[in-house]
């Protein structure tokens, strides 16, 4: 699904990835956890096909960059982002902004097919929007505003579904309404493959498998998210001592205070 390979990207003596290797597996879904600057979202726009490495080769549904139309690879990648808004025409419909996901288009400029009008309707009930479907999509909530964003990626049938900090901005009960369609969306039989950005311990959700650390534009660990999230590997990875609570199948942070003494 993914393969990096020894992936670097710099801007003038600045690294802002570097040798980075990663593989994504059909039948895995990933984390991706790391603080604010630490390159999340340089790497989310190098898998879109939005960036390219400076060395290292990148291969992303099996197409190795530079040999194939990257405007038709992210026909088959849905990526959700709080960016994506500032796109969007927030005077058309919900319905409207789902449609528009089909050909990763921003915006509609012929009229939908019923088929097409049916397939939106159908993704709005799954995630339980169809009360809005016809609203102006700048009258809705945020977590409104982001489970259109799935419906819309989910238009396209995607393989693979980038999740890039989608419960920003969501009050709690907001956040973990969408984090339980999320975890349903990736037990399904024919579920895309997830990846989830985020910088919460407490947001990746059993179903994500694996667990990817990024700091300061590197790997810092990789591999199953139960080796992973653990006091000794944290407390190295934020440059604090941190403890873990496990509640319900997920981690919860502890930043310990130093001892004044």
């Amino acid at each position: 699904m993914i393969n990096l390979e020894n992936v670097s990207l710099w801007r003038g003596r600045d690294y802002l990835l570097k040798n980075i290797s990663w593989k994504v597996s059909k039948g895995e879904h990933w984390a991706i956890l790391g603080l604010n600057g630490s390159g999340k979202t340089t790497l989310l726009n190098m898998i879109n096909g939005y960036l390219f490495p400076s060395t290292g080769k990148v291969t992303v549904l099996g197409s190795q960059f530079g040999s194939y139309d990257l405007r038709e690879l992210r026909k088959f990648i849905g990526w959700v982002s709080t960016s994506l808004q500032e796109k969007l025409y927030v005077t058309e419909t919900a319905t409207e902004i789902v449609i528009s996901g089909k050909k990763a288009m921003i915006g509609l400029f012929e009229d939908p097919s019923d088929e097409d009008q049916d397939e939106a309707m159908r993704l709005l009930n799954h995630l339980g929007c169809s009360a809005f479907a016809h609203r102006t999509y700048q009258t809705l909530s945020q977590g409104e505003k982001q489970k259109v964003l799935i419906a819309r990626a989910l238009m396209a049938k995607p393989q693979l579904l980038i999740l890039d900090e989608p419960c920003t901005g969501l009050d709690i009960f907001a956040r973990e309404n969408l984090l339980r369609f999320i975890d349903q969306l990736g037990r399904e039989p024919n579920a895309p493959t997830l990846v989830y950005v985020t910088h919460r311990t407490e947001e990746i959700l059993p179903v994500f498998n694996k667990t990817l650390l990024l700091k300061k534009g590197q790997v810092y660990e990789k591999g199953n998210t139960e080796e992973i999230l653990t006091s000794e590997v944290l407390s190295r990875f934020f440059d604090a001592t941190v403890t873990i609570s496990r509640i319900g199948d997920r981690t919860w942070i502890r930043l310990m205070e130093e001892d004044s003494n």
